[in-house]
Protein backbone atom coordinates (compact mmCIF):
# COMPACT_ATOMS: atom_id res chain seq x y z
CA UNK A 1 0.00 0.00 0.00
CA UNK A 2 3.16 2.72 0.92
CA UNK A 3 4.30 1.63 -2.55
CA UNK A 4 0.79 2.25 -4.13
CA UNK A 5 -0.13 5.60 -2.29
CA UNK A 6 3.46 6.89 -2.95
CA UNK A 7 4.45 7.54 0.96
CA UNK A 8 6.93 4.81 1.35
CA UNK A 9 8.53 4.77 4.62
CA UNK A 10 6.37 8.10 5.36
CA UNK A 11 3.23 5.67 5.80
CA UNK A 12 2.11 4.00 8.76
CA UNK A 13 -1.68 2.38 9.91
CA UNK A 14 -2.19 6.04 11.44
CA UNK A 15 -1.48 7.83 8.52
CA UNK A 16 -3.60 5.08 6.44
CA UNK A 17 -6.87 5.93 8.78
CA UNK A 18 -5.96 9.36 8.89
CA UNK A 19 -7.01 9.48 4.67
CA UNK A 20 -10.47 8.13 5.88
CA UNK A 21 -12.86 7.20 3.03
CA UNK A 22 -10.20 8.36 0.39
CA UNK A 23 -7.75 5.70 1.77
CA UNK A 24 -10.37 3.25 1.91
CA UNK A 25 -11.40 3.79 -2.05
CA UNK A 26 -7.74 3.92 -2.67
CA UNK A 27 -6.81 0.94 -1.07
CA UNK A 28 -9.69 -1.07 -2.56
CA UNK A 29 -7.92 0.22 -5.93
CA UNK A 30 -5.08 -1.87 -5.05
CA UNK A 31 -6.51 -4.62 -4.37
CA UNK A 32 -8.60 -4.30 -7.74
CA UNK A 33 -5.35 -4.10 -9.65
CA UNK A 34 -3.77 -7.00 -8.75
CA UNK A 35 -0.56 -5.22 -8.67
CA UNK A 36 1.41 -4.83 -5.89
CA UNK A 37 1.29 -8.76 -4.33
CA UNK A 38 3.52 -10.28 -2.67
CA UNK A 39 3.44 -14.20 -1.61
CA UNK A 40 1.92 -14.36 2.33
CA UNK A 41 5.06 -16.37 3.40
CA UNK A 42 7.19 -13.64 2.42
CA UNK A 43 5.09 -11.48 4.81
CA UNK A 44 6.57 -10.53 8.63
CA UNK A 45 3.42 -9.61 10.02
CA UNK A 46 4.11 -6.35 12.65
CA UNK A 47 1.29 -5.24 14.40
CA UNK A 48 -1.26 -3.68 13.05
CA UNK A 49 -0.49 0.24 14.41
CA UNK A 50 3.21 0.28 15.37
CA UNK A 51 3.44 4.13 16.23
CA UNK A 52 0.12 5.18 17.80
CA UNK A 53 0.46 8.86 19.22
CA UNK A 54 -1.13 7.99 22.71
CA UNK A 55 -1.58 4.63 23.89
CA UNK A 56 -4.15 4.88 26.72
CA UNK A 57 -4.92 2.46 29.04
CA UNK A 58 -8.29 1.38 31.62
CA UNK A 59 -7.74 0.13 35.28
CA UNK A 60 -10.66 -2.09 36.84
CA UNK A 61 -13.04 -1.76 34.28
CA UNK A 62 -14.45 -5.51 34.31
CA UNK A 63 -16.99 -6.34 36.86
CA UNK A 64 -15.23 -9.12 37.87
CA UNK A 65 -12.22 -7.91 38.34
CA UNK A 66 -12.78 -5.56 40.63
CA UNK A 67 -14.37 -8.27 42.40
CA UNK A 68 -11.22 -10.13 42.53
CA UNK A 69 -9.04 -7.51 43.75
CA UNK A 70 -11.42 -6.59 46.47
CA UNK A 71 -12.18 -3.21 44.71
CA UNK A 72 -15.05 -1.39 44.41
CA UNK A 73 -16.60 -0.61 41.30
CA UNK A 74 -14.93 2.47 39.72
CA UNK A 75 -17.40 5.51 39.38
CA UNK A 76 -15.31 7.00 36.36
CA UNK A 77 -12.85 5.53 34.40
CA UNK A 78 -9.23 5.09 35.68
CA UNK A 79 -6.87 6.39 33.04
CA UNK A 80 -3.16 5.65 33.11
CA UNK A 81 -1.00 4.91 29.45
CA UNK A 82 1.95 3.37 28.49
CA UNK A 83 4.13 4.69 25.67
CA UNK A 84 4.35 3.62 21.78
CA UNK A 85 7.51 2.01 22.27
CA UNK A 86 5.56 -0.59 24.45
CA UNK A 87 3.97 -1.96 20.92
CA UNK A 88 5.04 -5.12 19.22
CA UNK A 89 3.76 -7.57 17.49
CA UNK A 90 2.06 -10.94 17.47
CA UNK A 91 5.00 -13.55 18.04
CA UNK A 92 7.24 -11.25 19.28
CA UNK A 93 9.27 -11.71 22.49
CA UNK A 94 8.21 -10.42 26.07
CA UNK A 95 11.59 -9.16 27.46
CA UNK A 96 12.07 -9.91 30.68
CA UNK A 97 13.74 -6.98 32.60
CA UNK A 98 14.42 -6.39 36.02
CA UNK A 99 11.26 -7.27 37.48
CA UNK A 100 10.06 -10.44 39.65
CA UNK A 101 6.68 -9.88 39.61
CA UNK A 102 5.96 -9.92 36.10
CA UNK A 103 1.91 -10.19 34.69
CA UNK A 104 0.07 -11.09 32.15
CA UNK A 105 -3.33 -9.06 31.51
CA UNK A 106 -5.77 -9.81 28.39
CA UNK A 107 -7.49 -6.84 26.87
CA UNK A 108 -10.07 -5.46 24.20
CA UNK A 109 -8.57 -2.70 22.06
CA UNK A 110 -9.81 0.07 20.62
CA UNK A 111 -8.12 1.84 17.63
CA UNK A 112 -9.44 5.14 16.76
CA UNK A 113 -10.10 6.06 13.20
CA UNK A 114 -10.50 9.43 13.21
CA UNK A 115 -9.43 12.87 15.04
CA UNK A 116 -11.69 13.70 17.61
CA UNK A 117 -12.11 16.30 20.52
CA UNK A 118 -15.16 15.99 23.77
CA UNK A 119 -17.66 13.80 21.60
CA UNK A 120 -20.56 12.31 23.34
CA UNK A 121 -21.13 8.71 24.00
CA UNK A 122 -23.83 8.23 21.48
CA UNK A 123 -21.32 9.84 18.64
CA UNK A 124 -18.33 7.81 19.62
CA UNK A 125 -18.77 4.90 17.61
CA UNK A 126 -18.25 6.87 14.27
CA UNK A 127 -14.64 8.05 15.73
CA UNK A 128 -13.74 4.03 16.08
CA UNK A 129 -11.86 2.52 12.95
CA UNK A 130 -12.48 -0.81 14.81
CA UNK A 131 -10.88 -3.45 17.49
CA UNK A 132 -8.05 -5.56 18.09
CA UNK A 133 -6.22 -7.61 20.79
CA UNK A 134 -3.81 -6.25 23.29
CA UNK A 135 -1.82 -7.56 26.28
CA UNK A 136 -1.25 -5.35 28.86
CA UNK A 137 2.37 -6.64 30.07
CA UNK A 138 3.06 -5.08 33.97
CA UNK A 139 5.78 -5.36 35.93
CA UNK A 140 3.67 -5.39 39.06
CA UNK A 141 7.09 -4.31 41.77
CA UNK A 142 7.69 -1.48 39.71
CA UNK A 143 3.86 -0.38 39.27
CA UNK A 144 2.92 -1.09 43.00
CA UNK A 145 6.07 -1.88 45.08
CA UNK A 146 8.38 0.96 43.53
CA UNK A 147 8.77 4.77 41.50
CA UNK A 148 6.54 6.15 44.55
CA UNK A 149 3.58 3.92 43.58
CA UNK A 150 3.44 5.07 40.43
CA UNK A 151 2.12 2.73 37.37
CA UNK A 152 3.98 4.46 34.66
CA UNK A 153 7.41 2.48 35.10
CA UNK A 154 5.35 -1.08 35.68
CA UNK A 155 3.41 -0.63 32.82
CA UNK A 156 5.51 1.06 30.10
CA UNK A 157 8.60 -0.93 29.53
CA UNK A 158 9.44 -1.70 25.73
CA UNK A 159 7.44 -4.51 24.37
CA UNK A 160 5.17 -4.24 27.06
CA UNK A 161 1.70 -4.33 24.64
CA UNK A 162 1.52 -7.17 22.10
CA UNK A 163 -0.80 -6.31 19.99
CA UNK A 164 -2.28 -7.79 17.01
CA UNK A 165 -3.27 -9.67 14.58
CA UNK A 166 -5.60 -7.34 12.70
CA UNK A 167 -7.93 -4.55 13.40
CA UNK A 168 -11.61 -5.79 13.02
CA UNK A 169 -13.62 -3.44 11.23
CA UNK A 170 -17.17 -5.17 11.19
CA UNK A 171 -18.01 -6.03 15.04
CA UNK A 172 -21.59 -4.98 15.18
CA UNK A 173 -21.57 -5.34 19.26
CA UNK A 174 -17.89 -5.28 20.78
CA UNK A 175 -19.31 -5.16 24.08
CA UNK A 176 -20.47 -9.40 24.18
CA UNK A 177 -17.36 -11.07 23.32
CA UNK A 178 -15.69 -13.79 24.55
CA UNK A 179 -11.90 -12.90 26.19
CA UNK A 180 -9.30 -14.96 27.80
CA UNK A 181 -5.68 -15.38 28.17
CA UNK A 182 -3.55 -19.30 28.22
CA UNK A 183 -0.60 -19.16 30.31
CA UNK A 184 1.58 -22.19 28.77
CA UNK A 185 -1.27 -23.73 27.66
CA UNK A 186 -3.58 -23.56 30.69
CA UNK A 187 -6.75 -20.84 30.19
CA UNK A 188 -5.82 -18.42 32.89
CA UNK A 189 -8.33 -15.54 32.30
CA UNK A 190 -11.82 -16.04 30.94
CA UNK A 191 -14.31 -13.69 30.96
CA UNK A 192 -16.57 -11.72 28.83
CA UNK A 193 -16.96 -7.74 27.53
CA UNK A 194 -20.09 -7.53 28.76
CA UNK A 195 -18.24 -7.32 32.28
CA UNK A 196 -17.06 -4.18 31.10
CA UNK A 197 -17.31 -1.63 33.60
CA UNK A 198 -17.10 1.08 31.02
CA UNK A 199 -17.60 0.20 27.58
CA UNK A 200 -15.85 1.02 23.97
CA UNK A 201 -18.03 3.98 23.89
CA UNK A 202 -17.87 5.77 26.97
CA UNK A 203 -14.04 5.27 27.42
CA UNK A 204 -13.89 7.25 23.77
CA UNK A 205 -16.23 9.65 25.15
CA UNK A 206 -14.38 10.25 28.44
CA UNK A 207 -10.79 10.12 27.13
CA UNK A 208 -11.54 12.61 24.64
CA UNK A 209 -12.91 15.33 27.29
CA UNK A 210 -9.41 16.02 28.01
CA UNK A 211 -7.25 14.47 25.28
CA UNK A 212 -7.69 15.04 21.35
CA UNK A 213 -7.75 11.50 19.73
CA UNK A 214 -6.02 10.58 16.63
CA UNK A 215 -6.21 8.32 13.73
CA UNK A 216 -4.28 5.44 14.94
CA UNK A 217 -4.36 6.35 18.64
CA UNK A 218 -5.02 2.87 21.19
CA UNK A 219 -7.33 2.83 24.36
CA UNK A 220 -6.42 -0.82 26.37
CA UNK A 221 -10.16 -1.32 27.89
CA UNK A 222 -9.15 -3.00 31.01
CA UNK A 223 -8.62 -6.82 31.73
CA UNK A 224 -10.91 -9.63 33.19
CA UNK A 225 -9.78 -11.71 36.42
CA UNK A 226 -7.20 -14.19 36.63
CA UNK A 227 -4.05 -12.25 36.45
CA UNK A 228 -1.29 -13.75 38.42
CA UNK A 229 -1.24 -10.77 40.83
CA UNK A 230 -4.60 -11.78 42.11
CA UNK A 231 -4.01 -15.56 42.42
CA UNK A 232 -3.58 -17.16 45.56
CA UNK A 233 -0.42 -18.00 45.77
CA UNK A 234 0.37 -15.33 43.24
CA UNK A 235 2.10 -16.55 39.59
CA UNK A 236 4.04 -14.22 37.67
CA UNK A 237 5.85 -14.70 34.16
CA UNK A 238 9.11 -16.49 34.07
CA UNK A 239 11.86 -16.89 31.30
CA UNK A 240 10.14 -19.07 28.48
CA UNK A 241 6.44 -18.62 29.77
CA UNK A 242 4.24 -18.51 26.66
CA UNK A 243 0.49 -16.30 26.54
CA UNK A 244 -1.59 -16.78 24.03
CA UNK A 245 -4.43 -13.62 24.49
CA UNK A 246 -7.62 -13.88 22.57
CA UNK A 247 -10.88 -12.63 21.75
CA UNK A 248 -14.09 -13.91 20.08
CA UNK A 249 -14.69 -12.76 16.48
CA UNK A 250 -11.03 -10.61 16.44
CA UNK A 251 -8.50 -13.83 16.93
CA UNK A 252 -5.37 -14.21 19.06
CA UNK A 253 -1.56 -13.13 19.39
CA UNK A 254 1.21 -14.84 21.41
CA UNK A 255 4.30 -14.19 22.73
CA UNK A 256 6.92 -15.69 24.72
CA UNK A 257 8.54 -14.10 27.88
CA UNK A 258 12.61 -14.21 27.36
CA UNK A 259 14.66 -13.24 29.82
CA UNK A 260 17.63 -9.84 28.48
CA UNK A 261 20.93 -9.91 29.39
Amino acid sequence: LSEFFGRFESFSMSVFLGMGDEGLRQAEEAVKSQKHRISIVDVIRKAPVTCPSKLICIGLNYVDHCKECGKDIPKEPVVFNKFPECVCADGDQIPLYNTQRLDYEVELVVVIGKKCFQVTKDKASAYIAGYTVGHDVSARDWQIGRNGGQWLLGKTMKGYAPLGPAIVTDIKDPHVLGIKATLNGKVVQQSNTNQLVFNAHELVAHCSQFIPLNPGDLIFTGTPPGVGLGRKPSTFLKDGDTVTCEIEGIGSITNTVVKTE
